[in-house]
């Protein structure tokens, strides 16, 4: 075989590689199907997105929070934003008309808008008139609860860090699907009452299917205001508040809170009397409203604890703490987390309690509401150990973590909890750990390898 020249070899091994060049050529565009079955053509880099209304500004802050190139509005003093400070204020009022948000596209020439919410025919209509005003694509995503991990997945892998999308679309997946566990359980005449009050007085209510109202709808508890109708928000009087006499109520604002705390009209009512007033958290989004985006998923499981206090729940401050560093990418003082948690209703951070106790707020102790001999009810009574073999739900219950919120440091950063993952099931392992003992190899879970 006849030897080959030294050029000959060279050109063999460059050849095939600028060809794949030369084939790859340029990055390209993509088709995008959005929530509304539009088809629009993405750019093949996206480095600016205005976002359409609040929603999605919270989309794009949790996502690629360097790609968003305005808010609609400030943040507030002490908000716990201090990026979003430089941001411009967008010159639209959101959703007015599209001449108004196609004159400020042009004005921050973004490569892409997004609009989050319920997707309807208008809001479809009114992103096709942008897009014709403007040339730059305008995508419509659905972040309703149900759509909430697969809209974390796919806007991240379009807009910013895919394994960071996956790592926030894996904590969505949990926190619902823990939610809907402990409904399972639950019988519907067993479902606390609730009202969630909103505006400085209190007195607009949220009713079933609003925005403002669909945390407490997948929460599975009784809005009292359901009768007054669905999917908007209405002005009730004093007296109707009265006459529903809800078990559990949630001010959206401190005016709120403080009143029922405070005037003695309000001590007709039974959530009144029994302490459990609550004040929803609102820094640097509100945990149910404020606004209706991917911001929520902490309050599935702050509305978890109140509504279905057992002793297997997670630590609420453990949670935040993990949240506001997943999501916001925040460091939360002591003193932070417990500005937001204690009016909220979580226990003092020292406050030792027996592992069945449950969580409460605001001092009171309400008793499960969970019937006797269900799985993870806590038991009232001291029994006998049971038989071998086959433990009780109180003495298989985990026991509550060390509080991460020391009262004499408030201003160290809270504890993000460490040990096992809480988005492994009981029976896998921890990656690059053995597993338990008698269990036999389990597969891989979440993205494929190589993806």
């Amino acid at each position: 075989m006849p030897l080959r020249s030294p050029a000959a070899v060279l050109a063999a091994v460059l050849l095939p590689a600028f060809a794949a060049f030369i084939s790859a050529g340029p990055a390209r565009s993509a088709d995008f199907t959005d929530a509304a079955g539009r088809r629009v053509v993405l750019p093949a880099q996206i480095s600016r997105i205005l976002p359409a209304e609040p929603n999605a500004e919270v989309l794009v802050f949790v996502l690629a929070p360097d790609k968003l190139v305005g808010l609609s509005r400030l943040p507030g003093r002490g908000a716990l934003l201090p990026r979003a400070s430089r941001l411009p204020v967008l010159g639209w009022r959101p959703r007015s008309v599209p001449a108004s948000m196609a004159e400020t596209a042009r004005q921050l020439h973004p490569d892409l808008i997004i609009d989050a919410g319920a997707v309807t025919p208008d809001r479809a209509a009114f992103a096709d008139q942008v897009m014709q005003l403007t040339g730059i694509p305008y995508i419509l995503v659905d972040d309703s609860f149900p759509r909430m991990p697969t809209v974390l997945r796919s806007t991240g892998a379009m807009v910013g860090d895919n394994d960071r999308a996956i790592d926030l679309a894996l904590f969505a997946e949990h926190a619902i699907a823990g939610l809907r566990g402990r409904l399972l359980i639950r019988p519907a005449n067993a479902r606390p009452h609730v009202y969630y009050g909103r505006g400085p007085d209190g007195l607009t209510a949220a009713l079933p299917g609003s925005p403002a109202g669909e945390a407490i709808d997948e929460a599975g508890a009784i809005n009292v205001a359901a009768p007054l109708g669905r999917g908007a928000e209405v002005a009730i009087s004093r007296e109707q508040l009265l006459g529903w006499d809800p078990e559990i109520i949630i001010a959206a604002e401190r005016s709120f809170y403080a009143a029922l705390q405070r005037n003695p009209v309000w001590r007709r009512l039974s959530a009144v009397r029994n302490k459990r007033v609550y004040l929803e958290p609102d820094n640097p989004f509100g945990w149910i409203e404020g606004p209706s985006g991917v911001n929520r998923l902490i309050g599935l499981y702050w509305l978890s604890m109140l509504f279905y206090p057992d002793a297997t729940q997670e630590d609420l401050r453990a949670t935040t703490c993990d949240f506001y560093d997943k999501f916001y990418e925040l460091k939360l003082t002591n003193a932070q987390l417990e500005a937001m948690v204690r009016p909220a209703g979580a226990p003092p951070p020292n406050a030792l309690r027996p592992v069945d106790e449950p969580l409460v707020g605001l001092g009171a102790a309400p008793a499960s509401t969970l019937p006797s001999g269900t799985p993870g009810a806590p038991s009232t009574t001291r029994t006998a150990p049971a038989a071998p073999n086959v433990p009780s739900a109180a003495s298989s219950a985990t026991p509550a973590p060390p509080s991460t919120a020391p009262e004499s440091n408030a201003a160290a950063t809270c504890a993000v909890p460490t040990g096992p993952s809480p988005y492994l099931s009981p029976t896998e392992a921890i990656p690059g750990t053995a597993p338990p003992d008698g269990l036999p190899p389990t597969g891989r879970r979440g993205r494929p390898t190589g993806r």
